[in-house]
């Protein structure tokens, strides 16, 4: 079968003005379509690119078909998978964006516990079915976000610490190379292509399908947050800082530094309060879970105590709101050591000091198992980090709050500058300095990214991403 789509190109232009791509099934989209501005959005409001064609996928011969017409005709390459990333890579100017989002199946195999997923697909998509079986693998906090981006980035999430990132529990992928070839990578086939996926980003490829080892979690688990008024901040950190220490592993938390949320669940006369929110989800027993997070919740003068018994995929989709679709974002990011009370020092005094309500700072407790595997194990640096903190700017379009929350995030983030310990890759904005990317995986994990990338993709054709540059 033919597709064909008459696109607009400029006066002199070498590149096709009938783009036809042979064997694609899905549908290509141009800007003459009525959901062309719909098509080419993502999940950042603030990116506006303008690709020449988007080629939606509905399987994998669709992909290989697109990236080898992509090589033919000398077109700019981007990948999209959930579109969630905040620096808008998803989508290209004057390229083609080759779309997985209709790629959303997830089979799961309960009895040898492994799920299926392919390459669109949303965290949702995978909790909504692996908890039929009451099985769980680590993934994003917030449902809307894509399998295949954070994944591959390495993935953080409510349950690292217990069972280890994403990529700690990716067994298998399809990839389509930058040659248009589809291969397996496993450890017994293409292992040093395995091992960049885990964490190096779309750099190497175009990943299909992902295979997952799954746990034991839920459907009920003890999860929720306790919130503090912002100006106990110092106190609760210092506590915090002593109460994880010696957290056991199947104890998750994440500290957020915003204002309230109008949700239901929050009491009005709290709605847009700045406030200290501790999250935490225990992937164990409920009453183990209780005795655990007794000490956190008895701290200071909690302003509203969420803790208790709820479904996974409650605690899964409890942000979604938060962080929609079309709002505008920036981010800055870091790594931090324990919190020593210098650090805690600046957080304090800085956090709330952005003027958008919707703008907060997250800090990701890390170590459990995350950080007991060994490093140069994967592609993820950095594990001996302590927390990941990011600096997430928002507002809504429309609102005037974009050069002030920008500036809030870069000050932030320099505030931080002496403490920091790498940074998570798929934190990393837009406008980042490239030396930023090394810094995510330090020299000897780069160097071998390097050697990775000259070996599947020594032209560079993925490069939309957080590049890395094959020698």
């Amino acid at each position: 079968m033919m597709t064909s789509l008459i696109a607009e190109v400029g006066h002199g232009s070498k590149k096709p003005t009938v783009m036809e791509i042979d064997g694609f099934r899905g549908r290509l989209i141009g800007a003459g379509d009525a959901d062309y501005d719909i098509a080419r959005a993502v999940w950042n409001g603030a990116i506006d690119r303008r690709p020449r064609l988007i080629a939606q996928c509905i399987g994998t011969a669709d992909v290989v078909a697109a990236v080898r017409f992509a090589r033919d005709h000398d077109l700019e390459i981007a990948i999209r998978g959930g579109g969630h990333n905040v620096a808008g890579t998803a989508v290209c100017d004057d390229g083609i964006v080759i779309d997985l989002s209709a790629m959303r199946g997830v089979r799961v195999d309960p009895a040898a516990r492994k799920a299926w997923v392919q390459g669109g697909a949303l965290w949702g998509d995978v909790d909504r079915e692996t908890q039929a079986h009451g099985l769980a693998t680590t993934g994003g906090i917030v449902s809307h976000t894509g399998v295949a981006g954070l994944t591959l980035g390495g993935g953080i999430g409510w349950l690292m610490r217990k069972h280890g990132l994403t990529v700690d529990n990716l067994l298998a992928a399809d990839v389509v190379t930058a040659e248009g070839e589809l291969m397996r990578a496993s450890e017994e086939e293409h292992p040093d292509l395995f091992w960049a996926l885990r964490g190096g980003g779309g750099n190497f490829g175009v990943v299909t399908a992902f295979e997952f080892r799954l746990h034991p979690v839920g459907p009920t688990i003890l999860a929720g947050p306790v919130l503090w008024d912002a100006a106990e901040a110092g106190e609760v950190l210092r506590f915090y800082r002593d109460f994880i220490r010696d957290a056991p592993d199947e104890l998750g938390t994440i500290v957020k530094f915003t204002t309230a949320p109008p949700l239901p669940v929050i009491p009005e006369n709290l709605h847009w309060r700045p406030v200290v929110m501790v999250g935490a989800c225990y992937a164990g027993p409920v009453e183990d879970g209780e005795q655990a997070l007794r000490p956190l919740r008895a701290c200071g003068t909690p302003l509203h105590d969420l803790v208790g018994p709820k479904p996974y995929l409650e605690l899964q989709s409890a942000l979604d709101s938060t962080v929609l679709h079309g709002w505008n974002y920036y981010w800055k990011a870091s790594h931090l050591p324990e919190l020593s009370d210098d650090i805690i020092d600046v957080i304090a005094a800085r956090a709330f000091s952005f003027s958008s309500p919707r703008s907060y700072t997250a800090m990701f407790h890390l170590k459990g198992a995350v950080g007991r595997i060994a490093a140069g194990r994967t592609a993820f640096a950095n594990r001996h980090a302590s927390h990941a903190i990011i600096h997430h700017a928002a507002w809504r379009p429309g609102e005037d709050f974009g050069d002030q929350e920008t500036a809030w995030a870069r000050k932030f983030f320099a505030a931080l500058g002496s403490f920091r310990e790498g940074v998570y890759v798929n934190f990393l904005g837009g406008d980042e300095d490239p030396g930023r990317v090394r810094e995510a995986y330090g020299d000897t994990v780069y160097d071998r990214l390097v050697d990775v990338k000259t070996t599947y993709d020594p032209n560079n054709v993925f490069h939309h991403n957080q590049n890395i540059h094959p020698s």
